[in-house]
């Protein structure tokens, strides 16, 4: 019975995201906690590029990687205990990675009414999040983004199902990322889909690549 229960959950989460007015926030927000002393209250990651940015997020990704760091299959030392069967079930799973997929962050700083408290403001400001233009030849970097990654990770880098959101992702985080496929560290399952493409593009391309992504994280 639970393996039947684990399945049509599942099942449930893969034919699409929850809209906003299903999730529990609050019991969403409870089980994301622990996981705020890294990603930050907002889920914008850090700014040093050693966490990501997973506000916004697609679920479905999410959701994905929680499953791959429980079983190891990508390894990180400090998700897994996080991620363990008692610790995280699928249904939390689930549940937090819908409520972060909600999550917005905006590019600019915040007009106030007037009527806000100290609070309010300081969590106002907190919330933005706004990557640094990264160096590199934006044009360059765009033709070659276009032609061999936005055909999944989407035309404006916001990514589609188990196809990761990269605009408005840090750069030194993607950067960290990209050699860790480089150096086979981290697994890249969808490279068969793209023929290995990261291992044929040369170091300036990732880095007019990664210059082109910052111009993005402002589009709607």
């Amino acid at each position: 019975m639970k393996k039947i229960s684990g399945l049509l959950l599942i099942a449930a989460f893969l034919s699409g995201p929850a809209g906003a007015a299903d999730i529990d926030v609050e019991k969403a927000k409870e089980i994301y906690g622990p996981c705020a002393a890294c990603h930050g209250q907002f889920g914008a990651g850090g700014k040093r590029g050693e966490y990501p940015r997973i506000a916004g997020q697609h679920a479905r990704y999410t959701y994905e990687q929680l499953k791959n760091f429980q079983s190891q299959h990508r390894l990180n030392l400090p998700m897994f205990p996080y991620t363990k069967e008692r610790e995280l079930p699928d249904e939390d799973m689930k549940l937090v990675a819908e409520w972060l997929a909600t999550v917005e962050l905006p590019t600019q700083m915040p007009t106030f009414k007037g009527d806000e408290d100290a609070l309010t403001r300081l969590n106002m400001v907190e919330k933005v999040m706004i990557v640094p233009r990264a160096e590199g030849d934006i044009e360059a970097g765009g033709k070659v983004y276009q032609e061999h990654c936005g055909g999944c990770h989407g035309r404006q880098g916001k990514g589609r199902g188990l196809f990761p959101m990269l605009a408005g992702q840090y750069t030194s985080y993607l950067q960290k990322q990209i050699d860790a496929y480089l150096r086979a560290e981290r697994p890249h399952e969808e490279e068969v889909v793209q023929d290995g493409i990261l291992y044929q593009l040369k170091p300036d391309d990732i880095r007019n690549i990664l210059a082109y992504l910052t111009t993005l994280q402002n589009t709607d």
